[in-house]
Order: C-alpha cells, then sequence, then structure tokens
C-alpha cells in the first residue's frame, strides 16, 4: 500500500491488527477513532510519510512498536486514557520535537522513545513507577528530563547518547541504576544523586 495517502478508519473499528499498514509509506494523516480500544504491535511500522497522529480518548495501551520509524511525524497527543507506552512504540521517530506523556501512564516501556534525536524536551508524569531499558537511548537533543519520585529504578542504557542533557536530578526514591544509564552523556555537568 505505498501508494495510500490517506485513510478514513470507521467508528465501528474496535481493533487495529498486527501490521495493518505496515509499509504504507505515503500515508500523512490518519485519525484513530473512539471505537478502537485496541491497536496490535506493528500496525502502522514504517509509515514514514505519517506527520500527525490523533488518537482518541478510548485507547488504554499503545503498544509494542505502533509507531516505529515514523520518521516525519512531528507531533502525536497522547490521551489520558492510556495507561502505558509500550517497547519501541516511538522507536526513531526522529522528527518528534515534543511530546506530552499524561499522567496516566505507569510504565514506559523498552526503547519506547530510542532514536528521537530531534526530542528536545519530555516531562515524565508522577504517575510512572518504571521506566525500561534504553527508553530515551539516542535522543541527542534532549537538553532537560525531570524523574519523578514515584519512579524506584533506571533501566540499563536509560539516557545513552543524550549529548545535549546537560542536568539530571535523580529522586530518593530512586533505588537501583542500570548499566551505561548515563553513558556518552558528553554534556552533562550535573547529576545530583540523594
Amino acid at each position: 500500500c505505498s501508494s495510500l495517502t490517506q485513510i478514513t478508519i470507521p467508528s465501528s473499528v474496535t481493533s487495529i491488527g498486527n501490521y495493518a499498514f505496515d509499509g504504507c509509506s505515503s500515508l500523512s494523516q490518519i485519525t484513530i477513532p473512539s471505537s478502537v480500544i485496541s491497536i496490535a504491535n506493528s500496525a502502522f511500522r514504517g509509515c514514514s510519510s505519517l506527520t500527525k497522529i490523533i488518537i482518541d480518548s478510548s485507547v488504554t495501551s499503545i503498544v509494542d512498536s505502533a509507531f516505529r520509524g515514523f520518521s516525519s511525524l512531528t507531533k502525536i497527543i497522547i490521551p489520558s486514557s492510556v495507561n502505558s507506552i509500550g517497547e519501541g512504540a516511538f522507536y526513531e521517530c526522529s522528527s518528534l520535537t515534543q511530546i506530552t506523556i499524561p499522567s496516566s501512564v505507569t510504565s514506559i516501556g523498552d526503547s519506547a522513545f530510542k532514536g528521537c534525536s530531534s526530542l528536545t524536551k519530555i516531562k515524565i508524569p508522577s504517575s510512572v513507577i518504571s521506566i525500561g531499558n534504553y527508553a530515551f537511548d539516542g535522543c541527542s537533543s534532549l537538553t532537560k528530563i525531570t524523574i519523578p519520585s514515584s519512579v524506584t529504578s533506571i533501566g540499563n542504557y536509560v539516557f545513552h547518547g543524550c549529548s545535549s542533557l546537560t542536568q539530571i536530578i535523580i529522586p530518593s526514591s530512586v533505588i537501583s541504576i542500570g548499566e551505561g544509564a548515563f553513558y556518552e552523556c558528553s554534556s552533562l555537568t550535573q547529576i545530583i544523586i540523594p
């Protein structure tokens, strides 16, 4: 479906299956209706021309690799109904500059934002208790990140290659910091560990 530019998903659809739109490289915009309650793994993988995604408030989780490789995606609005962001959900969304994670989210999966090299700022809400391995690996434009006091562990290589990150404060709730968590954070001048 490499020539498909636009699609309207009818309100009768309740789920979008694995690889449903995989490789639809000309698709530029999609609206997911409120009837959809589940989006399967890699449903939109390789939709490299997609610049905007609107997710309705019925969706409760963004699954593994849901929007992986969306290199033209600049903006996404995650509704407050979402409680988890899956593994590699926004992997290599290299044009994504900003994202707001709602306070309903409790976990950020492995490699969730890995390779989002244009992402400059992200706020992790106090609802999040776990941040997966490599979650922000290669987010080379990220200058600031706040880790809330709800987080108890920082996974392996979470901020690896965040070369623009200058400061980070680790809350007293954190009991473990994984291997290579801040490896190659070459601009980091201050780190506060409780």
